[in-house]
């Protein structure tokens, strides 16, 4: 299938403000967007998207109707919807409101206002869900490789499988959390883990030390996805662990690719 480009997006823009609606348009425009609809509250967005689809949702964080995260589980939970990567715009700068959109499989997360980079890398990264490309390994079959995904969002896991799938990985196994993916790792093997840092029960970071120090487990690479800031405490503490990557949320396919082209290629 030929690939889209960015030139062959039909992007919904979501935003209240008729200034910043057209503010963003202008940038979308200038990289070469040609299809903008837009709506200025979660009611419009809903109708545009069930009448007409869309290939990327753009949405500001709070209308008069609601918040943007009604919106994007709205557009997850629904099978025919689900695919439509979604990129938000907001000043917003508290880790609990923006951990719900991590937590729910936002594609990119801009800051308003926002440079033409980061417009750039977000468009791109929702190209990379859109276009699949299979990675190709030298010592694997990617399609055999035998992933465990871990993490106590449902739609957190549903947007990383989805990622995974679009480079080609087919057997993935999923567990809510540290203590049901020990569960599975101690009667199956395993290539790769893939699991999320805060969770219920047990975390990754105790889920990741006890595969490193079993030695039936111990050579199995782990990919750990966290929205925690790369120098704090829990993350200096992660890595002592013996992680050998760690992927921030939102889960990006080219950052993603890289890091698996070097743990599964070795």
């Amino acid at each position: 299938m030929e690939k889209l480009s960015i030139s062959d997006l039909n992007i919904v823009l979501v935003e209240p403000s008729d200034t910043q609606r057209k503010i963003i348009s202008t940038f979308l425009t200038k990289e070469n967007v040609k299809q903008i609809d837009s709506a200025a509250n979660i009611t419009e967005a809903k109708q545009l998207i069930d009448q007409h689809g869309a290939d990327l949702i753009i949405s500001a964080m709070y209308f008069e109707d609601g918040a943007a995260i009604e919106l994007l589980k709205y557009v997850k939970e629904h099978e025919s919807l689900r695919t439509i990567p979604f990129m938000l715009v907001s000043s917003e700068n508290r880790t609990s409101k923006l951990e719900e959109f991590k937590q729910a499989g936002v594609a990119a997360i801009l800051p308003k206002p926002f440079e033409p980079i980061h417009l750039q890398r977000a468009l791109n990264a929702s190209l990379d869900l859109l276009n699949t490309d299979e990675l190709e390994l030298e010592l694997f079959d990617i399609h055999e490789v035998r992933v465990l995904l871990v993490d106590d969002s449902r739609l957190a896991r549903n947007h990383i499988r989805r990622v995974l799938e679009g480079m080609g990985l087919q057997k993935i196994k999923e567990a809510e959390n540290g203590a049901m993916a020990l569960t599975l790792i101690k009667d199956e093997a395993f290539d790769l883990v893939v699991t999320d840092y805060n969770m219920p029960e047990m975390d990754g970071r105790e889920l990741s030390e006890f595969i490193r120090f079993n030695p039936e487990t111990a050579h199995i690479p782990i990919i750990m996805v966290t929205s925690e800031a790369a120098d704090s405490m829990h993350m200096a503490n992660i890595q002592q662990t013996g992680v050998n990557a760690l992927c921030d949320k939102p889960f990006e396919p080219n950052e993603v690719r890289a890091m698996l082209a070097a743990l599964l290629g070795d």
